[in-house]
């Protein structure tokens, strides 16, 4: 299969970062246990992530085509390998925010590449949604992974232990063979490569990108998306041990229901956009996520009081929540892939940036404002939040569409 090295690599990236990055949401409830924070102050922890993969996006996206794809991959990997191997030695919160610093700041590099190196490597739209389809599903397979990888190093008899911290050995690992992986993969750059010319230029090419009509609706709808998922994901362990009442590492464990759906979801996607008109999949996907949410909350309200040691005896919004992943998962894809597709490939670099970027900043906000509702509301006002931006993304994609028919027409 053509390309299969670089595929393989790109994957792995993803696989590496998807564990590091929605950590989040496990290292919170951890946080609240062995910190002794409460959960407004715990939600700082995805400012840390995701103004870092922000700040670093917008200082890098116009210049990564000079830098490399593979060069700033290299050096994203390198660099958060040594962190997670250091990071066991530390036990303070101020530790898991520089972490999280860290990590953000990475995938702003790994991200940018990745997406960039699509466009490299298909040729058509369709075929670029796909990838990008495929590429997001096994993000969240590593999500997946990473919620029973971090269950297994908690102590559930002593909720202030810092066993969980060694898990960074094991990232720290892997990330060490993804470097090897990538190190020893050809990518041919050369039809990217800008021609001579300032920094300068770059960055002001960046922004009459972001001036562009289509980009702004587009950045709204990745905003709106992301501060959905990510109110979710990062709260969903908090809210399954504090609301549903289940024990320490069975509502982290139970959190994977949400990624391993979004990855099932996400792999359909893959299949189905090849054939099917986006904006109508997308647009039954966020009709029936809205619908979920109805169904679902309510049932976090009549629990039998019984104690919860396992699966079989937990109740059932712990299973039919979670399920949402499935309904929103062909989204941030598909209109990342067509907002690339659209564009000449000289520009995927750029438009890569200022999708991590506006993507950062919908994540802090959803887990911020969830993080403040949950503690002074209660969770499953928290969850019905989500209605809100799932009414407005609606909105924007439709208009979405509109822009991004009358551009290729022009």
């Amino acid at each position: 299969m053509k390309f299969w090295k670089i595929k393989t690599a790109l994957f792995l990236n993803y696989f590496v970062f998807a564990i590091l990055l929605n950590s989040v949401g496990t290292v919170i409830l951890q946080a609240q246990n062995n910190y002794g924070i409460s959960q407004g102050e715990a939600s700082i922890l995805e400012a840390f992530k995701d103004l870092s993969i922000a700040l670093v996006s917008f200082l890098v996206s116009a210049y990564i085509a000079r830098i490399g794809y593979k060069t700033a991959m290299l050096i994203a990997l390198g660099f958060i390998a040594a962190i997670c191997l250091v990071m066991p030695s530390t036990s303070s919160f101020m530790a898991t925010k520089l972490l999280f610093a860290a990590v953000g700041s990475s995938f702003a590099l790994i991200k940018m590449s990745v997406y960039s190196t699509i466009g490299l490597i298909t040729n058509s739209e369709k075929e670029h949604i796909s990838l990008m389809s495929f590429l997001e599903s096994f993000f969240m397979v590593g999500i997946l992974t990473g919620y029973f990888i971090f269950s297994f190093f908690v102590d559930n008899n002593n909720l202030q232990s810092n066993s969980w911290l060694k898990v960074y050995y094991l990232l720290g690992a892997l990330a060490a063979i993804a470097f090897v992986l990538l190190l020893t993969t050809p990518l041919d750059e050369s039809s990217v490569k800008p021609a001579e010319g300032s920094m300068t230029t770059d960055f002001v090419e960046m922004f009459k990108l972001l001036a562009s009509p289509l980009v702004i609706v587009f950045i709204l709808c990745a905003f709106f998306y992301v501060l959905i998922e990510q109110s979710i994901m990062s709260w969903l362990p908090t809210f399954n041990n504090q609301v549903l009442l289940l024990p320490l590492a069975l509502s982290i464990q139970m959190a994977s229901i949400l990624a391993g759906s979004t990855a099932l979801g996400r792999f359909f996607a893959g299949v189905l956009l090849k054939k099917l008109n986006w904006l109508v999949v997308l647009s039954i996907c966020l009709i029936a996520a809205a619908g979920l949410v109805l169904v679902a909350i309510p049932l976090s309200s009549n629990l039998s009081g019984k104690p919860v040691t396992g699966w079989s005896d937990a109740p059932l919004a712990a299973f039919i929540f979670p399920l949402i992943g499935l309904l929103l998962a062909p989204i941030y894809p598909a209109v990342n892939s067509v907002i690339l597709s659209t564009l000449p490939k000289a520009k995927h670099g750029m438009m890569s940036g200022l999708i991590i970027i506006f993507s950062a900043l919908g994540g802090t906000t959803g887990s911020i404002i969830t993080g403040n509702i949950f503690e002074k509301y209660g969770g499953q006002n928290a969850f019905y939040f989500s209605l809100i931006p799932m009414t407005i993304l609606i909105v924007c994609l439709f208009i979405f569409k509109k822009l991004q028919s009358k551009h290729i027409s022009q």
